[in-house]
């Protein structure tokens, strides 16, 4: 994620502080050092970090907290508290307004995301709105841009209204209006043109385009690695058009994201969307205070759960459960989870949300490349072997055919076993240990180490714990 290295960072300057009975002025001084030095380097805009350490020092070190119980919590509070006041404080909701067809009107620089996002966009409505979606295409200087809305909408079943090259993108969005009222879209998201940087030709085009539509949200499409360079974008932006919302783009990436941390502030500008991957559904609603938690390490349940229900079916997941408990549990089962797992996006990516995992994974090779090993795997096994695994583990022979038909190593399909095992055994565990030995904070860490309840039977050792990866 685009937080990754910053999210290190400010963990270790709070890991400083962590366990002290008592705090000096001295540890904050050294703590705030180190904050403000990850901010810099994350490309947050220099004024932004300026007052947001000034923020968190004034708060830090009061009498209450350097003499109160417990100081290091409360001062870990003090930053998750700023740092989601830095990234918006509450989630900005967007709400369809009663007006009929909502226009959506995508503006930035070109290369920033925005007709990819344009497609992510009307697929989330679509989904979450119940609406029907109408994408067009303003784009009159770049053919590609056209095509690439057009595959978009094709790959969707969402349809695109576009008029080549030859026409005013005014003359377009009349015509767009028209056709949306004669097909009954609700909504409708316009993909409009951009240049490398910012000129007053593109502007006086956008805000042509703005007078003819008079939409009902103005969205800046902003790439994450655009760096402190974000927030004169985003001035230039809101100053002529009035933007109602961003949307930041590539945070999935190995980018700084300082464009998210510096936007809020500067611009009083909302966050509406997050960008995080290149497939159509990778975009989710921004939760300051949950990507807040994501950066300090506290995990993310909430959109955890959010993906789970939009991706699970409970009856499949319940079913899964009881396999794993009772013992049935194989490899067609397996191969089920895992298409679940792949439906709610990067594995790493979903760790990152279970609080106390991220620590634990730290230093393990969490690669979604593995899940396609896996399920090769799986596929070079025969009805019989994937319903009863016990056929594979009795028979070498089977094992290196195995390996052999999908490509692999028998040490691998021996680490698919165990790693059947071991989930079969954790689920198990789960069922029977005291709930009271569940630790909220590191849950993963409870698995491993929770014993049952019932009293075990002499000359019995403790079994195995833990999930692979």
């Amino acid at each position: 994620m685009a937080f990754d290295q910053l999210s290190d960072r400010l963990q270790m300057a709070l890991r400083r502080i962590r366990g002290k009975a008592r705090l000096t002025e001295k540890d904050i001084d050294e703590m705030m050092r180190e904050i403000r030095l990850s901010l810099l380097e994350a490309d947050v805009n220099f004024k932004v970090v300026k007052q947001f350490t000034k923020d968190i020092r004034e708060q830090a070190t009061g009498e209450k907290i350097l003499k109160g119980l417990n100081p290091a919590q409360q001062v870990v509070k003090v930053v998750h508290d700023a740092l989601t006041d830095l990234l918006g404080g509450e989630t900005s909701v967007f709400t369809l307004k009663p007006q009929k067809p909502h226009q959506i009107m995508l503006v930035g620089l070109q290369g920033s995301g925005k007709t990819t996002t344009a497609g992510k966009l009307a697929n989330y409505l679509r989904k979450h709105e119940s609406v029907n979606p109408l994408l067009v295409a303003l784009d009159v200087y770049r053919p590609a841009a056209i095509d690439q809305l057009v595959t978009i909408g094709e790959q969707l079943s969402i349809p695109v209204f576009e008029q080549g090259t030859d026409k005013k993108p005014t003359e377009i969005v009349k015509a767009a209006k028209t056709y949306a009222a004669n097909e009954n879209h609700d909504v409708i998201i316009y993909d409009t043109a951009g240049r490398l940087h910012i000129d007053e030709t593109m502007m006086d085009e956008l805000k042509q385009i703005k007078a003819t539509l008079d939409p009902e949200d103005i969205f800046l499409v902003l790439d994450a690695m655009t760096g402190q360079d974000a927030v004169s974008v985003a001035d230039h932006f809101h100053g002529s058009l009035g933007i109602t919302g961003s949307i930041i783009t590539k945070l999935d990436g190995d980018t700084r994201g300082g464009a998210a941390l510096s936007l809020r502030k500067v611009t009083d500008v909302p966050i509406k969307f997050m960008g995080l991957g290149e497939k159509l559904d990778a975009i989710e609603v921004f939760h300051p205070e949950r990507m807040a938690s994501r950066i300090l390490g506290m995990g993310d349940v909430l959109t955890l759960i959010d993906k789970v229900q939009e991706n699970v079916d409970e009856d499949d997941m319940m079913n899964l459960m009881e396999k794993m408990m009772s013992g049935k549990y194989n490899f067609n089962d397996y191969l089920k989870q895992l298409k679940m797992i792949k439906r709610m996006g990067s594995l790493g990516g979903l760790l990152k949300m279970i609080p106390g995992a991220n620590k634990m994974m730290k230093n393990a090779n969490v690669d979604d490349k593995q899940l396609v090993y896996i399920e090769t795997l799986i596929g070079s096994m025969t009805k019989a072997e994937r319903k009863q695994p016990a056929l594979i583990k009795k028979n070498a022979s089977r094992r290196r055919r195995i390996a052999q038909g999908s490509g692999r190593k028998v040490a691998e399909v021996n680490r698919l076993l165990d790693t059947l095992d071991q989930q079969t055994q954790a689920m198990k565990r789960m069922g029977t240990m005291d709930p009271s030995q569940l630790d909220p904070n590191n849950p993963l860490k409870s698995l491993q180490g929770a014993q049952p309840q019932q009293k075990k039977k002499k000359g019995k050792g403790k079994g195995k714990g833990g999930f692979r990866f």
